[in-house]
């Protein structure tokens, strides 16, 4: 690890190697078509322009990079980064949006990758920045590979209780569940960011200028009952407690089910997601 890390990101590289990334991975169509008006709203304010070169910064299964490759075109360039090997084969495997689309998937670690200096014009995320171990030499490590006046957005998530479509399927099952084990609220995690004054002491001690963090909610979902029963009970704070203990799983999904059916619309289920919009320039 870099010498300029405090602590290094070994626990949250073997967690998205094991049975998290490759349940991200085969989830990929219906957790896209969850966040994917989260992350389009993150681009829209990065503004990419064609000809630029971009940084995707903990990339997962690739729709954020194909969209980033889409709007910079065949003359401008995304590296898109994880530390997934199941999430980044389905990347690989996805069809380019444009022809000759320059999209290197890249298996890295962000906070210490050997970035070039001075190389992007932009820096961008779509909930892959809260699991850095040392998030200001993280931080500090994309700054340094961005151009001077180079932009940073991404999206990340507020607090749980802000978060309708994690938080009810995880109270639904909560009865069944043994006691929850205390966690620090800024260790590496979802919800590592939900407090916007760190995040920004965070950017500014990186090196960062100008840091805007702005509230952003949507409603997110669209699919039927069961589909999303399925999801819920395999990702967010639900999906770890089952991997603790899957003999849960029948029972938690009947609880999960119940408490989601008077969401039901015409067009699925829908429940609210809170985010941060966060934006910063990399400076002179």
């Amino acid at each position: 690890m870099s010498a300029r890390s405090t602590a290094d990101n070994r626990d949250q590289i073997a967690y998205w190697n094991d049975a998290a990334g490759a349940t991200w991975a085969k989830l990929q169509i219906v957790l896209d078509r969850q966040v994917e008006p989260l992350g389009r709203e993150a681009i829209r304010r990065l503004a990419p322009r064609p000809d630029e070169r971009i940084l995707d910064l903990g990339c997962g299964c690739g729709q954020t990079s194909l969209e980033l490759a889409a709007e910079v075109g065949p003359s401008g360039a995304v590296v898109a980064l994880d530390v997934s090997r199941p999430m980044l084969a389905v990347a690989r495997a996805r069809a380019r949006p444009v022809p000759g689309a320059a999209i290197e998937f890249r298996e890295a670690d962000a906070q210490v990758e050997p970035f070039a200096p001075a190389v992007f014009d932009a820096a961008f995320s779509r909930f892959g920045v809260m699991f850095f171990a040392d998030p200001v030499a993280a931080f500090g490590n994309v700054r340094r590979a961005l151009k001077p006046a180079g932009r940073l957005a991404f999206v990340c998530w507020r607090t749980l209780e802000e978060n309708d479509w994690m938080r009810v399927p995880l109270e639904a099952a909560r009865g069944l569940l043994p006691p929850p084990t205390p966690v620090d609220p800024q260790a590496p995690g979802p919800f590592a960011f939900a407090d916007a004054a760190r995040v920004r002491r965070i950017l500014v001690d990186a090196g960062f200028v100008n840091p805007r963090i702005e509230p952003f909610d949507a409603l997110i979902g669209g699919t039927g009952l069961d589909e999303t029963v399925r999801l819920l009970c395999r990702v967010g704070p639900l999906g770890a407690a089952m991997r603790e203990r899957p003999d849960l799983l029948p029972a938690a999904a009947d609880a999960v089910r119940a408490a989601l059916s008077p969401r039901l619309g015409p067009d699925g289920v829908r429940m609210r997601a809170a985010v941060w919009i966060v934006q910063a320039a990399s400076g002179p």
